[in-house]
């Protein structure tokens, strides 16, 4: 102070006002903050993860910050945003609910008292969904063909660049399996199924993809049938070990292109020694339901069934029977064996009288009546049915089984071979 006692007091005043001012004049107004956006992480079908930095708060607390986003260049707080904290340095968030193969623009953002700032603009694309897809039913089920297809109900996001169905003896076919390809694009689609073997389960499912994603709908199966010389076609069904038609024969052929005389006759069915079939009341229209009634000499030919089946034996009947729950020790009983094996293989449709049957083994029994050996009349359709063996009993027999509506179990005995009975085939 000693050096200042020669200045007056208003000297000393004016020089303290003057500094003030002058560091006043030199400190620097807030301006906007400095942030950069940084590239996207974990990108999926949905989401993203961003990250930005502060650098500088541009003089002034940074009160908000976060990252904005859209499909076009440069978005804004005028777009989708979420806040991430405040304050500088770097900072996460992720963002939701994004659109499946989108391309995206994202900046971070930064506000303080002198308004918002932008980070650069960033791009990213999400990634692709898998596609929804639906199998179709299974029809127009041939020997050695089918139909189904499916419905793409979702594309992922992206075209659908393939789609059909696949195929396979085992469960949960996939498409290095046999498949179809049936184009491109999404909706309904049909397919048909070529090269398929006769009398076999199958397993099927639609596909579909969209270039990222191969997806699949429901498995279904379904049964090709088995055709006849003649190409009428016949439901197969397994019963335990055995394969067995669910419908009655009703060829009109030897499965070497022979034909099988029609007799019609009462009279010639009855003296002729010799195979012969004929339909129902000599009515073709009954071909369909009940098949064809055959004399036991056209089974001694050999060649009535489709190629890789025959006729079924009495012993293979019995296997049948025992499956069904038949006790070993009734097999050879003459008559009426069992307890309900003749309602499981009875159709629980078109009996009379409350005679359907539960057909729990798929077996199918219509009642078809008989042709009568002794008189070549026709007798009891709707009430009982008889199917021929293979295997003669003597000369002039043969063995056979019955079902009637009024029983639920298996009549078992040998008759004239002039009989008219029906033909169920089995399996090689």
């Amino acid at each position: 102070m000693s050096g200042n006692k020669n200045i007056p007091l208003f000297v000393l005043f004016l020089a303290t006002v003057a500094g003030t001012i002058s560091l006043q004049s030199c400190r620097k107004d807030p301006t906007l903050p400095v942030l950069t956006t940084g590239q996207a992480t974990e990108v999926t079908v949905s989401s993203a993860g961003l990250n930005g930095k502060i650098t500088d708060d541009g003089g002034a607390v940074v009160t908000a910050r976060g990252f904005c986003w859209g499909t076009e260049a440069d978005p804004s707080l005028d777009d989708e945003f979420t806040p991430s904290g405040t304050g500088t340095g770097e900072f996460i968030a992720t963002i939701n609910e994004l659109e499946p193969n989108t391309r995206y623009h994202a900046r971070a953002y930064a506000e303080n008292s002198v308004g918002i700032a932008y980070g650069n603009d960033v791009e990213f694309v999400t990634s692709t969904a898998p596609p929804a897809v639906t199998t179709g039913p299974v029809s127009n089920i041939a020997a050695l063909t089918a139909s189904s297809g499916g419905n793409i109900t979702y594309d992922g996001g992206a075209t659908i660049t393939s789609k059909g169905v696949c195929w396979s003896t085992s469960p949960l076919p996939d498409i290095s399996d046999p498949h179809t390809s049936d184009g491109t694009g999404s909706g309904i689609f049909t397919s048909t199924i070529p090269n398929l073997n006769p009398a076999t389960l199958y397993y099927l499912r639609a596909y579909a993809s969209n270039g990222s994603w191969t997806v699949y709908g429901e498995e279904v199966s379904f049964r090709t049938k088995l055709s006849d010389i003649e190409g009428n076609l016949y439901n197969t069904v397994v019963i335990g070990t055995q394969t067995w038609m669910a419908e009655n024969l009703r060829t009109t052929k030897y499965n070497n292109s022979a034909q099988i005389p029609n007799i019609t006759d009462p009279t010639a069915w009855m003296n002729l020694t010799a195979d012969g079939y004929c339909w129902y009341n000599n009515n073709v229209n009954n071909k369909p339901t009940y098949g064809a009634l055959y004399r036991w000499y056209t089974i001694k030919a050999g060649a009535l069934c489709p190629t890789g089946w025959h006729v079924p034996t009495d012993a293979e009947f019995n296997t049948l029977e025992m499956f069904l729950g038949l006790e070993p020790a009734q097999v050879d009983v003459w008559g009426w064996r069992g307890t309900d094996q003749g309602s499981q293989i009875k159709s629980s449709t078109g009996w009379d009288g409350g005679g359907n049957g539960t057909n729990s083994s798929g077996f199918n029994g219509l009642p078809g009546g008989y042709r009568a050996a002794a008189s070549g009349a026709f007798y009891t359709m709707g009430s009982l049915t008889y199917w021929w063996t293979a295997t003669e009993h003597d000369a002039v027999r043969g063995w056979y089984r019955r079902v009637d509506g009024t029983n639920n179990d298996i009549y078992k005995a040998s008759t004239s071979k002039n009989g008219g009975k029906y033909i169920r085939c089995v399996k090689d």
